[in-house]
């Protein structure tokens, strides 16, 4: 049988990209009785929850909750809006972008691809320049990764809204937020977006199991004359069972459970104050990498993410041997390089519950990891991130 708990004494540090680690107060929710679904006391769980999630996504919107994953949510955005043989633009900025791509492309759908170098976000010139050449209006939709997991980069999601602005396109705008919503800052309805994917189990610090769609009128509109067949992830019958205060099929009650409590505990912290620390410890980690001298896989500081940080090891050395020292002799769970980063980069996850202790300690492991590893590096990485930390509190109290 499977030891949940067969690790050596002290928290296991689980500094992946997501999941994420689940605070203990959203643990005791989930471990309340599971109540009846079609009753009242249902009904003012879902109420507290859907009155408040929009908030998070930064709109006055349906937010559509399913019992799925992130690949469910890129689903349900293409198929309740696009018909077989749309055309649909996505941009290459990682491992998830490639992904979303490949389903759409399974889904029956023609996806044009603009070529990434996977060290940048979405280059939003070159996708008002590519539909500009549209003279037909032939592209259905626009598809970007907001928070690139596989890489540490984010994309400029207003940029990508002015694109589509500038060449006077109908595109629907689709963002993926699956490793950004609830650490980065995101504004569904001030960027115009029309569908937000995301994902339970990365900020909004739950186990994996819930995914959402944020959906625009438009977006509404659009699924009126969509052809995709689409049943479980169709909108409408859910939007209208959540009138109610209840879902047309079986909700994941005990997980919404904890993202009601979730959610006291991001508006608690409040959204500004997340967003800020997540910012703090992003910097931290690129400061502690700048000091050990290893190059981060964003190559342009002004997108990397506040939410994970891709480390890119020298020629010659493996990434996924210094993961599995982190693992054995210090406990630490470092995210893999993907498809064509494996063993060129780990990534340190930086988001949800954590704090800058978290974060240091995560350093610390990391630094005593590439000793072990015999990578080349110089020592210091942790100090660099505590003067970074120090600065913050400094900041913070003078303002």
């Amino acid at each position: 049988m499977f030891r949940y708990d067969s690790h050596p004494s002290g928290r296991h540090y689980l500094q992946i990209p997501g999941p994420t680690n689940v605070p203990d107060r959203v643990l005791r929710a989930i471990d309340h009785p599971t109540i009846d679904h079609r009753g009242p006391e249902f009904a003012l769980l879902a109420r507290s929850i859907l009155d408040r999630i929009g908030a998070v996504f930064g709109t006055r919107e349906p937010v559509v909750i399913y019992p799925g994953s992130g690949t469910g949510a890129w689903e349900a955005a293409l198929v309740n809006t696009l018909s077989p043989g749309d055309r649909v633009l996505m941009a290459e900025t990682g491992h998830f972008a490639a992904l979303w791509k490949r389903l759409a492309e399974r889904l029956g759908l023609v996806a044009e691809f603009l070529p990434g170098d996977w060290r940048h976000g979405a280059d939003a010139a070159a996708i008002g320049e590519h539909l500009a050449t549209d003279r037909t209006q032939a592209i259905r939709a626009v598809c970007v990764v907001h928070n690139e997991t596989s890489t540490g980069v984010v994309t400029d999601v207003a940029a990508v809204r002015r694109a589509l602005d500038a060449t006077a396109h109908p595109a629907l705008l689709m963002v993926d937020t699956i490793s950004s919503l609830g650490s980065i800052d995101y504004r569904h309805d001030e960027w115009r977006v029309d569908v937000t994917v995301a994902g339970s189990q990365k900020g909004l610090m739950l186990p994996p199991g819930l995914s959402f769609n944020a959906v625009s009128a438009r977006a509404r509109a659009a699924s009126k004359d969509a052809r995709l067949p689409r049943a479980y992830w169709s909108w409408d019958e859910i939007i209208a069972a959540n009138a109610q205060g209840y879902w047309p099929t079986t909700p994941a009650t005990n997980l919404l459970y904890g993202l009601d409590a979730a959610l006291d505990q991001l508006f608690e912290e409040g959204l500004a104050a997340v967003y800020a620390r997540h910012m703090r410890h992003g910097e931290a980690t690129r400061a502690a990498v700048r000091a050990w001298g290893l190059e981060v896989q964003c190559a342009n500081p002004a997108e990397c993410s506040p939410a994970l940080t891709a480390v890119r090891v020298p020629e010659g050395h493996d990434a996924d041997r210094l993961r599995r020292i982190a693992l054995d002799r210090f406990d630490l769970s470092l995210g893999t390089g993907l498809s064509k980063l494996a063993g060129r980069v780990f990534r340190i996850g930086h988001l949800g519950d954590l704090n800058d202790l978290t974060v240091l300690a995560t350093l610390a492991g990391v630094e005593m990891s590439l000793h072990e590893a015999g990578i080349p590096h110089a020592p210091g990485g942790v100090d660099a991130a505590m003067a970074v930390l120090r600065s913050a509190v400094a900041s913070r109290r003078a303002g």
